[in-house]
């Protein structure tokens, strides 16, 4: 009994000894980031967006229907050239000789049918005064004619000869800048690969691919809006074709954009995305839309820092839809309602203390 009664006073004393001791306060000593903060704006679903790229109206890829080695290649990527210049040069020793064989064929043929025309007409003249047979007459006219076909066959081998002779030595089929060289001196030319691409700046298209939901809103002569992604500049266009099967583009329909003049420096191969207008539909939800320079992403992830409780910067992960200009449009993740850091004047992370400007 004494024990438990020591024990009591023990306690009581400990606790009356903690209770007299003053709380500890604790000071939050992060950094305070100064952010700048914005709410989602709204836009209505009237336009479709599309990827695209840009490429020259006029353009081809030159190749050859013989295979050969390469004697010389006389142009370089970026060359200027000119109708029908000579570009690449093919070894064509073999036909050169079969020409040579060709033309030694039509001299002998030109010389036999000289010579059954001669006698074609003498004994015609023979003929018409009776001095020559029915017979004779049958001879010499299957002769003449004999001559005159294989003189014909010669001269229709020879333009074969001289079209494969063409096909040695590739020339430039319009006036324009060569954008790319895929062989060089000493390599082998083989049938249908390319060999040089050749482009005429200054008018520019664009290929663009758009699925079959929405390929039906989309009409021939429309104007356009486009956004070139590596320069971040709009220039306009207008639809120039739509095509109206997928058999060869892998279930996407090929819709082409012909583009206005511009001041912008627009080069091949630059990836756009097309804002293709509609008619508006009343009935169509409003889109939650976002600038992209708020967006932080890493790896696969895409999302954005919202204000959290005490104000600290909180790390929401989005999932984005269609870009429309320098805004995404903002599929789930972000409500209309609610504020977004758009900029800081310090390094941002997931808790860090902020206070809005």
């Amino acid at each position: 009994m004494k024990d438990i009664l020591k024990i009591i006073v023990i306690a009581t004393l400990v606790f009356t000894t903690s209770c007299g001791k003053k709380a500890t306060a604790i000071v939050d000593n992060r950094t305070v980031v100064h952010v700048k903060v914005n709410s989602p704006s709204s836009g209505n679903n009237s336009f479709i967006s599309a990827s695209g790229k840009i490429e020259a109206v006029q353009n081809a890829n030159l190749s050859t229907r013989m295979m050969g080695f390469v004697d010389n290649v006389h142009v370089n990527v970026g060359n200027k050239v000119s109708k029908g210049q000579l570009l690449v040069s093919i070894n064509s020793t073999d036909i050169s000789a079969q020409k040579a064989q060709v033309d030694a064929s039509i001299t002998e043929a030109t010389a036999a049918f000289k010579n059954a025309e001669k006698d074609y007409n003498r004994f015609t003249a023979l003929f018409k005064e009776n001095s020559a047979s029915q017979k004779e007459m049958d001879d010499i006219t299957a002769n003449y004619e004999m001559s005159k076909a294989r003189l014909e066959a010669t001269n229709q081998m020879k333009n074969q000869v001289n079209a494969q002779l063409s096909y040695s030595n590739i020339r430039a089929p319009f006036s324009g800048v060569i954008t790319g060289k895929f062989v060089n001196k000493g390599d082998m030319a083989n049938p249908g690969m390319p060999l040089i691409s050749i482009e005429t700046p200054g008018k520019y298209q664009i290929i663009s691919m758009v699925p079959e939901s929405e390929i039906t809103s989309i009409k021939k002569g429309i104007k356009v809006n486009v956004l070139v992604k590596s320069t971040n500049q709009l220039v306009t266009g207008k639809v120039s074709e739509v095509s109206t099967s997928t058999k060869n583009t892998g279930g996407q329909y090929l819709v082409k954009i012909l583009l206005d003049k511009t001041v912008v420096n627009l080069l091949s191969g630059m990836f756009t995305s097309v804002q293709f207008p509609i008619e508006k539909n009343t009935h169509k939800t409003s889109l939650i839309l976002v600038p992209q320079s708020a967006l932080v992403k890493q790896g696969q992830l895409t999302g954005l820092y919202t204000i959290g409780n005490e104000n600290s910067a909180i790390l929401r992960w989005l999932r984005i839809g269609k870009t429309f200009g320098d805004q995404v449009e903002v599929l789930s993740g972000l409500s209309a309602n609610e504020q977004y850091i758009v900029s800081a004047d310090g390094k941002l992370f997931n808790g860090a203390k902020v206070t809005i400007q």
